[in-house]
C-alpha cells in the first residue's frame, strides 16, 4: 500500500447518509474513561512510545533561530541521559527522538540546517504548518502559497488548516476542492496533515463529514485541532473521528493516520 493518501471522488451519498447519534457516542467515552489505564510495568513502555509520536513544535511570534535551533535539540534528545540510563539505554542512545518538528514556514529552513548538522535529517522530519494558520481565513492563492514556499524550503510534512466556515455552511464541494488542491501543492513527496479545528465545527455530525471530506481528497493525516481554539480536541470527537477513519477504510482501503491534540485525552491511554 502506498504510504499517501490516494483520496476518491466526493461522494455526497455518502456524506448525506451520515448521522452521528450523540448519546451513544457519549456512553462510548464514558466507557473508555471507566476503563484501567496500562499496568504500572507498561507505563514507561507507553510514554515512550507516546513520545517517538509527537511533533514537537514551536508557533510563538517571537521565534528565532536560537529557539528553532534549541527545539531540534530537544526533538533529538527528548529525555536526559539520567532517564535513558534508568530505562536501560545507553546514555548516548539515540533510538528515542519525537517523530517530527513543527514550525511556520518562514523557520522551516533553520530546522533543516540545525538537523542536518546534528546528523538527524534523516530521522527527524521537518513540518510546517501553512494556509493561513490558525484560522485559515486567507484568500485560497496565498493558502497554497505557503505550502509550496514551506516545501521549497524542506518541509517534509505539511500541516494545512480548513476553512470552518465551509463545514458550517455544509459547503463539501468547495471544501473538497480547497483540500484537493493544497494537496496538489504538498508535492508528490510531501505529507498533508489536515487540521479540523473540531471545536468550531458547531457538531459531532459535521466533525465526521469533515473528517470524510478532509480524506476523500487526498488527506494522509486527519488532526484535530490547532490548539489556538478554546475548545480542542475531546474524547467524543475521537471516537467519531476513529469511526469516519474506519468507515472511509472500510470503502477505499487506504487507513488515514490520526492525530489528536489533548493531553486529557492522552492521559487515558497512559
Amino acid at each position: 500500500m502506498s504510504d499517501r493518501n490516494p483520496g476518491c471522488e466526493l461522494d455526497l451519498g455518502w456524506l448525506n447518509s451520515i448521522h452521528v447519534n450523540v448519546p451513544a457516542i457519549r456512553l462510548r467515552a464514558d466507557v473508555l474513561q471507566s476503563r484501567r489505564s496500562v499496568k504500572r510495568e507498561w507505563q514507561a513502555a507507553w510514554l515512550l512510545r507516546a513520545i517517538t509520536c509527537i511533533d514537537l513544535t514551536t508557533l510563538g511570534g517571537d521565534d528565532t533561530a536560537s529557539n528553532v535551533a534549541r527545539l531540534c535539540a530537544k526533538a533529538a534528545h527528548p529525555l536526559s541521559s539520567d532517564v535513558l540510563l534508568a530505562l536501560g539505554f545507553e546514555e548516548d542512545d539515540n533510538r528515542i527522538t519525537t517523530a517530527a518538528v513543527c514550525l511556520y514556514p518562514s523557520r522551516v529552513a533553520d530546522a533543516v540546517s540545525c538537523l542536518k548538522k546534528m546528523g538527524m535529517a534523516d530521522k527527524i522530519p521537518v513540518a510546517s504548518v501553512a494556509t493561513g494558520f490558525p484560522s485559515g481565513q486567507y484568500m485560497l492563492k496565498t493558502r497554497l502559497e505557503e505550502i509550496r514556499m514551506a516545501v521549497t524550503s524542506g518541509a517534509t510534512e505539511i500541516d494545512v488548516v480548513i476553512d470552518r466556515s465551509l463545514v458550517v455552511t455544509h459547503q463539501w464541494e468547495l471544501l473538497y476542492q480547497e483540500i484537493q488542491q493544497m494537496k496538489e501543492a504538498c508535492g508528490p513527496k510531501t505529507h498533508m496533515k489536515t487540521i479540523l479545528a473540531v471545536g468550531e465545527l458547531g457538531s459531532l455530525t459535521n466533525v465526521y463529514k469533515a473528517s470524510l471530506v478532509a480524506m476523500m481528497a487526498g488527506s494522509d493525516f486527519i488532526k484535530t485541532s490547532t490548539g489556538k481554539e478554546a475548545v480542542n480536541a475531546t474524547l467524543p470527537v475521537g471516537v467519531v473521528m476513529c469511526r469516519a477513519i474506519r468507515n472511509y477504510y472500510q470503502r477505499v482501503g487506504y487507513k488515514v493516520n490520526f492525530i489528536i491534540l489533548s493531553y486529557a485525552v492522552l492521559s487515558l491511554i497512559v
